[in-house]
């Protein structure tokens, strides 16, 4: 029996090989089962935004929620009170008055009422609204699913950090808003979508913390499911566009444990960005969406750089990271961590157990010289 040419096996190999690889190429949906798809998921929000029944059912069923939802709306009834009796009484009455005292009591007005109501309106209200998200969660999922943190000093940082960290993100986002907002022609259209995208974020950003989600987590989950996070924050977004800065503020306030309790109880869609489309026969199949339509939309990329920018302006220990770049992000997620100089520190003042010198300087992000060799063996040597 004569054997085969060797030539012809390679060629025999090649062909049988690129079978696997022809049924590996990814499958993608079509343009209009895409949008499609987007616009299901846009409805979706919408009527997760319009769950006043959920808001009532829980308000009504629960002592504590109930409390701190009246103490809230009292408050921003305050607020809102304050800031229309000027814009509709105080401002038309002494508006090109010829005394400079009463041209400037709006001045007055705002730096010795308006302004610390709105401040302690903020602080209080950020209270109970986490207040009644942990409660909201806490009657969906029960007592163990909350993540009790210790009352220490670290606890304590990690607490005023975060605080800070949210006040600076939410001065940041209102800055990109004015930002976008001033470009021609598209620019209000352009600022009301990110202002929707950035209540929705809010609205949920109690659960993710819940859920013990880090920053980039969170970013990417609203980011990937834009359309859903877009038809959820239309209706916050639209009702703080009637009045003033301070007013729309302070109606969003006014608004906003409702949204909690509606975002405890929604079910963000797709659960898959990646492979949205339902199960088909084969079920290994995975079929991305139309490439004409991106998948992640970057909402909060000027934002996040924004906030990298400020910490590590105000960082203290700015030359501990100077010595190793950081991914984006990153920077401002260990400081709402509460991941401080203190902290890394202490790391270096107390040796770890088990790991020698070499070791944890690399653990500790420190770079050995070009040579390979640690410092302190050297300085060993010459003694």
């Amino acid at each position: 029996m004569s054997k085969r040419p060797t030539g012809i096996q390679p060629s025999y190999r090649y062909s049988h090989q690129q079978q696997p690889s022809r049924s590996a190429y990814p499958t993608f949906l079509s343009l209009q089962e895409t949008i499609k798809l987007q616009l299901t998921w846009a409805s979706k929000g919408i009527l997760d935004a319009f769950r006043w029944d959920v808001v009532v059912k829980t308000a009504t069923s629960d002592r504590e929620i109930r409390s701190n939802i009246f103490k809230s709306l009292l408050l921003n009834s305050i607020s809102l009170t304050s800031i229309y009796a000027f814009d509709l009484l105080l401002q038309p009455l002494v508006h090109n008055h010829p005394s400079w005292l009463h041209r400037n009591v709006g001045w007055f007005y705002r730096v010795l009422w308006l302004l610390p109501v709105v401040g302690v309106s903020y602080y209080l209200n950020s209270s109970w609204c986490n207040l009644i998200a942990k409660r909201s969660f806490v009657l969906q999922h029960g007592n163990r699913a909350t993540y009790q943190q210790p009352v220490t000093y670290n606890g304590m940082l990690t607490m005023l950090a975060t605080s800070a960290y949210r006040a600076v993100m939410i001065v940041t986002s209102v800055v990109v808003s004015f930002a976008l907002g001033s470009i021609p022609f598209a620019g209000s259209w352009i600022s009301f979508a990110f202002m929707c995208w950035v209540n929705a974020y809010y609205c949920f950003e109690f659960v993710w913390v819940a859920r013990s989600s880090s920053l980039a987590q969170r970013v990417r989950h609203l980011e990937e499911r834009w359309a859903y996070y877009f038809a959820f924050g239309f209706p916050s977004a639209a009702i703080c566009t009637w009045g003033s800065g301070l007013a729309n503020a302070a109606l969003f306030a006014f608004m906003f444990p409702a949204f909690i309790i509606m975002a405890m109880y929604a079910r963000p869609v797709p659960k898959d960005p990646y492979n949205p489309a339902p199960p088909t026969e084969s079920a290994d199949t995975v079929r991305f969406p139309s490439p004409l339509v991106p998948i992640r939309m970057p909402v909060f990329a000027i934002v996040i750089w924004l906030n990298d920018l400020i910490v590590r302006v105000l960082s203290v220990g700015g030359s501990a990271g100077a010595r190793h770049r950081r991914t984006p992000s990153e920077t401002t997620e260990q400081a709402e961590e509460g991941v401080g100089a203190e902290l890394r520190n202490i790391s270096r003042a107390v040796p770890a157990r088990g790991y020698p010198q070499a070791i944890q300087g690399r653990k500790l992000g420190d770079r050995l010289p070009s040579n390979g060799k640690v410092p302190g063996a050297e300085r060993r040597k010459r003694d």
